[in-house]
């Protein structure tokens, strides 16, 4: 959980800081700050659907051999 946090934390920051730094203005700073990480949640949430159902529908393969050499 906390690299969780941390991580948010981080999101956030970033998302402010570009949104300020092309603006100048802090008030899209923050907007951006809020409503994109919000955004990316939510995409990342149907991504990870649309990936689990991708995955399901994939021929499974059989296990390669083990090409080692015995010590």
């Amino acid at each position: 959980m906390k690299k969780t946090m941390s991580f948010a934390t981080i999101h956030m920051g970033v998302a402010f800081s570009v949104g300020y730094l092309m603006t100048g203005d802090l008030a899209v700073g923050g907007a951006l700050a809020l409503v994109e990480p919000l955004c990316n949640t939510v995409a990342y949430y149907f991504h990870e659907q649309v990936w689990n159902r991708w995955q399901r529908h994939q021929p499974r393969r059989e296990s390669q051999p083990d090409h080692t050499i015995p010590a």
